[in-house]
């Protein structure tokens, strides 16, 4: 192990970094005579209580305890180690820092790392290819007819995927950057082919995704002319990107919004970038997303007023009102803008200008209370009773979101004036809805304290395993199901019918060979599930097993036999492009139970990936850790998975590796006799 970092250059990291500017990524501070003051990142309040000391170098938070220097907030902030913050806040303020590795530089580190070393060099080559290929006149045309560019181009990282179908993923190999890297970025996928992976984004107009401090998280890329696909599409969630914790622009923002207390939201990306190229600075976009509590309570850290503008279709219009009540109940008081129709912020600041826009705004934005209503005169639901009763029971369920209750009683207020039906009518009403929110949260509040015992207990479980994490892994993927409803999903999987149909049609061999690579508990249909769990009891107790005994069983079985065996093609025809594996149905019969085998335990690991994702955000300390270990191999095992050719995943029944169910069910008996 190499040595550590001189304790001299961490003083000289600690010394450069300004915690002052450090913690404003993340919180709106005001000057508080030799402190700064605003409202504390690590819990909920609506007082400030979290203080900043630039002459101690420290912050407080005296609402929850929470304090440290420099290093810690960004610890904490990003969910890293002292040395990868120490590199950080070295980088940002040009302190060199030895390449020695330390012991806190674990895999989880360098994976972290080398995501963020592969987004980094995919926005390269993205950028060379918009400004220096034929193939991307096109998305050229596009940005020219905009207004946008070449410094504005180079500012925004905006790029272009290639049509070619893995030209990033051969030249990111060939300058040495790990597969791996590209995979967990979201920037590669499996080949249908199973032979290897192409790139996820193709053809696009590519728009990086940074996260506060200004790093590329993640990548949208908008498809050009008129192809039948997605306008946009974006990377999936990563180490280094949740979607519903990000928005679009606010890396450029940031400062302005607190300097204005107010921050603009727009739906598009075009919208940001535009606006702020007309000097309307404080702008941002929800990245595609609804808007969530956790990205207001991020913006709420800037600033305490938010304007949204959104598309006056029924989609823009639902989403502008669910982001109502979510700045309501994080304290927010809410503005909106409605533009002319058929403008949005990007044509229309083009076309007309930052005066026209701060005029219209300034002129045409309305409160939340007197935006619903504008809106329900011009739809002519305010002259009807029973839709003016609807209306204002609307207006009711964002009041009720307040929390100040002053705030609440000053908007009812207002309402009466509008509506003219009585306080006492209004107070009474408002009450109910603020009673049902509250069981609402309290109902919420037990399933998430069902949840974390249940994950509490599946931790313990997989901490009674005797060797490291890959082990405690294995142990999930082995013996532990994801959470499933006890509501069958809308859609059986395919694959898990076609393991069921194989049993069911080739009898005791096919049983002995399914068996011996996966159990119920793989399976995510509940009734599936149940079914496979009595094919196995049956077999061992050496029962006939077959589609004629099934029909004749009691209910759901018959319904299930003719679900499973009479549809001919229940293996999708396109499902061997998100498993790489195609086959074709009995002409094998084992090779077609090894494709849906590689089907299941893929979408096993994805939803224990999931799982484990919910845990993460729920743990800290050492069980953070321990979740971040599983997290890790549950990735490694799912890209081993995919990657491994089926037939040496599940070897054929008669060779020494395929072990009978018999045996597997004694190894199990075992296991449960020694827990």
């Amino acid at each position: 192990m190499a040595a550590m970092i001189p304790d001299e250059k961490k003083e000289e990291v600690r010394g450069a970094a300004d915690i002052v500017e450090v913690v404003e990524d993340y919180v709106k501070l005001k000057r508080s005579g030799r402190s700064w003051k605003g409202l504390c990142p690590f819990h909920d309040e609506r007082t400030p209580s979290f203080h900043v000391t630039p002459d101690l170098g420290i912050y407080k938070c005296f609402g929850c305890g929470a304090s440290g220097d420099v290093f810690n907030f960004v610890m904490e902030m990003e969910g890293v180690g002292f040395v990868e913050a120490m590199r950080s806040l070295g980088d940002r303020y040009g302190v060199s820092l030895p390449e020695e590795e330390d012991p806190e530089f674990d895999e989880d580190h360098h994976l972290r790392e080398g995501i963020y070393h592969a987004l980094k060099y995919a926005g390269v080559f993205f950028f060379r290819h918009l400004m220096e290929t034929g193939e991307a006149q096109k998305a050229r045309d596009y940005l020219k007819k905009r207004g946008y560019n070449r410094t504005i181009v180079k500012r925004y990282g905006l790029g272009y995927a290639p049509n070619g179908g893995d030209q990033l993923y051969r030249t990111a190999l060939d300058s040495g950057l790990n597969e791996e890297y590209l995979l967990e970025a979201g920037l590669i996928k499996p080949s249908n082919r199973g032979d290897g992976f192409y790139d996820a984004f193709r053809g696009r107009l590519m728009f990086p995704i940074f996260n506060p401090s200004g790093k590329v998280i993640a990548y949208a890329g908008r498809v050009l002319g008129n192809e039948k696909t997605a306008k946009y599409i974006n990377s999936p969630q990563t180490r280094v990107y949740n979607k519903s914790k990000v928005l679009y622009g606010i890396n450029f923002a940031k400062n302005e919004i607190r300097k204005s207390d107010e921050v603009i939201l727009v739906e598009g990306y075009t919208d940001v970038i535009s606006l702020q190229q007309y000097s309307v600075k404080n702008v941002v976009a929800s990245s595609g997303t609804s808007l969530t509590p956790d990205q207001m309570k991020l913006l709420h850290r800037y600033g305490d007023t938010i304007t949204m503008i959104y598309d006056s279709d029924s989609a823009g219009q639902r989403a502008m009102k669910r982001g109502i009540n979510i700045a309501l109940q994080e304290g927010m008081d809410v503005r909106l803008l409605e533009l002319p129709e058929g403008e949005d912020p990007d044509s229309f600041v083009r076309q007309f200008g930052k005066d026209s826009f701060l005029e219209m705004k300034r002129e045409e934005e309305e409160d939340f209370l007197a935006y619903q209503i504008h809106k329900a005169r011009d739809e002519g639901r305010w002259e009807r009773p029973a839709e003016k009763k609807k209306v204002v029971n609307e207006i009711l369920e964002s009041i009720a979101h307040m929390p100040d209750p002053v705030s609440r009683e000053t908007y009812v207020q207002h309402l009466n004036s509008k509506a003219r039906i009585g306080d006492r009518a209004l107070f009474d009403e408002l009450g109910k809805i603020r009673k049902e929110l509250k069981e609402e949260r309290i109902r919420a509040r037990k399933r998430r304290q069902r949840r974390q015992e249940r994950e509490q207990r599946d931790s313990a479980t997989s901490s009674e395993a005797p060797s490291p994490h890959s082990v405690a892994f294995k142990k999930q993927v082995d013996g532990a199901a994801p959470k499933t409803t006890t509501t069958p999903p809308r859609k059986r999987p395919n694959f898990e019918k076609e393991l069921i149909r194989l049993m069911l049609m080739y009898g005791n061999d096919m049983i002995d060979y399914i068996g011996s690579y996966c159990s119920g508990k793989h399976f995510e249909d509940e009734q599936l599930r149940d079914f496979y769990e009595d094919i196995i009891e049956q077999y061992k107790d050496g029962e006939e097993v077959s589609v004629e005994k099934y029909a004749s069983r009691e209910h759901p079985y018959p319904e299930l036999v003719g679900e499973i065996v009479l549809e001919k093609h229940s293996v999708s025809e396109r499902h061997h492009e998100k498993i790489g594996v195609q086959y074709k149905k009995d002409k094998n019969p084992y090779r077609t139970a090894k494709g849906a085998l590689k089907a299941l335990k893929v979408h096993f690991i994805n939803r224990l990936q999931t799982e484990l994702y919910e845990q993460y955000n729920d743990a800290d300390g050492e069980e953070r850790k321990k979740v971040m270990r599983l997290m890790k191999e549950a990735g490694r095992r799912r890209t081993q998975i995919q990657q491994s050719p089926i037939d040496e995943l599940f070897p054929d029944p008669d060779t020494d590796a395929a072990k009978s169910v018999s045996e597997k069910i004694f190894e199990y008996k075992m296991k449960e006799s020694d827990e």
